[in-house]
């Protein structure tokens, strides 16, 4: 496979793709070396410092944590130290926030005359902040209005407790004095990734190239600079938090073909999948960020068909067949990985040899050898017309008209009852008429739903059916129906069922 193609792709569907040879050097941060492990909704950071402890208690800042850290997670370790205590300051300066904390307390004011130029100076006490500013100026009472007009606010200090940077403060009590290394651990939300997949196929020689895309997103309010960094792929437990939940990801009812693989390989952490970002990157705050981690060339894969339909349900015109790609992620097709969850979008080459987007399909966590399904989009060509063509109420003697069972008393001994019992049942006949108006011969998956119709009542029998079928769960029954280039293929089938 021509790797430049895929990355023009990649381009395509991740525009800021293209632009990860080189970080921005990094702004000047407190953090020393970091290792950043992000889950689905959750990140631990691992922050190894050095820093000069005095002998005895004394109290130790760190800038650069993340805004939305979870307290409560946070481990310090190190060598000849214990803590005391430890604070986290995410009141972090701001003009609204220097406002509110000047409550009570006097500031500065200068006004801008617009006509003349001429600049006045008068002192005010901050007497409330609530949806506005109430000052108090000599003997009047004034609001801070924002009316365009030039006005300059100035304070006489920063409150202690305000900082320019989310930080975290912790009382330690040192042994002995010196410099040293300490490792400061804790879990964030704000930090998520996901995966995407672009895959290019080539219908006539029956393969598919796909590339695999890490997005990695930080909104935790701080940057992380050279972090090595390190991706999990699985949903670890957690009780749930205020901060936010696990992304949904709406999807259709999955086609038929996806079938979990057994293959090992590549690094696990217990149940979950790992996969290390080579080198280190920089995760900048506010940042989408994209990194390539698959790429493969030459997969075999072939486009199938699939139409579904409801118990009872017939149409007055044809229907459109899903269009479905299927492949495997086996080693022994070329990609041997496993497959963190994402989303799959598939290109194919036109007549002038331009690639083309022809759908998208979403997979779960997909273990290595699993075979995949992925539906692309409706077939303008391929049509299914279900028709109900006929349902009757039979007798009782097609069908059964006794009942036994055995009771069992408490000390053991049984009895055999039998009954006679007048029950309905009913013959559903249903026609599939499979249309083709492509120049080269497909084949239809057909599938029949809703012949479980109760989970107790699960009795089905089909006496007639014009293709074989085969049942895939008490559920579901499908046919592989053949139909020839610009053709027709009609499918008949008879259900006997208690409803």
């Amino acid at each position: 496979m021509r790797i430049v193609s895929l990355i023009a792709l990649a381009a395509a569907a991740f525009p800021s793709a293209v632009a990860l040879a080189q970080d921005p050097p990094p702004a000047k941060t407190a953090q020393g070396d970091v290792a950043v492990t992000i889950y689905e909704s959750l990140a631990l950071v691992q922050d190894t410092r050095q820093v000069s402890l005095p002998n005895g208690r004394s109290r130790q800042e760190f800038a650069d944590v993340s805004a939305q850290i979870r307290p409560e997670t946070v481990t310090l370790s190190g060598e000849g130290f214990g803590i005391v205590e430890q604070n986290f300051d995410y009141d972090l300066l701001s003009p609204a926030a220097l406002m509110e904390k000047a409550v009570g307390q006097q500031i500065t004011l200068f006004r801008t005359n617009p006509a003349t130029g001429a600049e006045t100076r008068e002192r005010a006490t901050v007497l409330a902040v609530n949806g506005g500013v109430v000052l108090k100026i000599g003997e009047r009472i004034e609001i801070l209005r924002d009316d365009g007009l030039p006005v300059r606010v100035v304070f006489d200090s920063i409150p202690p407790n305000l900082r320019a940077r989310p930080t975290l403060s912790v009382t330690l009590d040192a042994v002995r004095a010196g410099a040293r290394p300490l490792t400061l651990s804790y879990l964030t939300p704000g930090l998520g990734w996901k995966s995407d997949y672009v895959a290019l196929f080539d219908e006539k020689a029956g393969k598919i190239d796909v590339q695999g895309w890490i997005t990695l997103t930080n909104n935790t309010g701080t940057t992380f600079p050279n972090a090595r960094t390190l991706l999990v792929a699985g949903s670890v437990g957690q009780v749930q938090q205020s901060y936010g939940g696990v992304r949904n990801r709406p999807r259709q009812p999955a086609p038929r073909g996806n079938t979990p693989g057994t293959e090992s390989g590549g690094e696990q952490l217990g149940d979950f999948h790992v996969y290390p970002i080579d080198g280190r990157t920089t995760i900048a705050n506010a940042q989408t960020k994209q990194v390539s981690f698959l790429d493969v060339s030459g997969v075999p894969a072939r486009k199938g068909y699939e139409y579904r339909n409801g118990w009872l349900e017939s149409q007055d015109e044809a229907q459109s067949a899903a269009s479905v790609l299927k492949f495997s992620n086996a080693r022994a097709q070329g990609i041997g990985a496993a497959l963190p969850a994402g989303t799959v979008r598939v290109y194919m080459r036109d007549s002038r040899g331009q690639a083309q987007f022809i759908g998208e399909s979403a997979i779960p966590h997909t273990p290595g050898g699993s075979s995949l399904a992925l539906r692309t989009g409706d077939a303008f060509d391929v049509k299914v017309q279900p028709v109900m063509e006929g349902r009757e109420s039979i007798t009782s003697a097609e069908w059964e008209r006794t009942a036994r069972w055995r009771i069992t008393y408490p000390d053991g001994s049984t009895q055999t009852a039998e009954v006679e019992r007048s029950q309905r049942y009913f013959r559903t006949r249903m026609r599939y008429i499979v249309t083709n108006a492509s120049p080269t011969p497909v084949t239809v998956d057909v599938v029949q739903g809703g012949l479980a119709q109760w989970q107790w009542w699960r009795d089905l029998r089909i006496p007639e059916e014009s293709i074989k079928g085969e049942q895939d769960n008490v559920d579901e029954r499908h046919w592989e129906v053949p139909v020839p280039a610009n053709g027709k293929t009609e499918l008949t089938v008879a259900f006997l069922t208690p409803w």
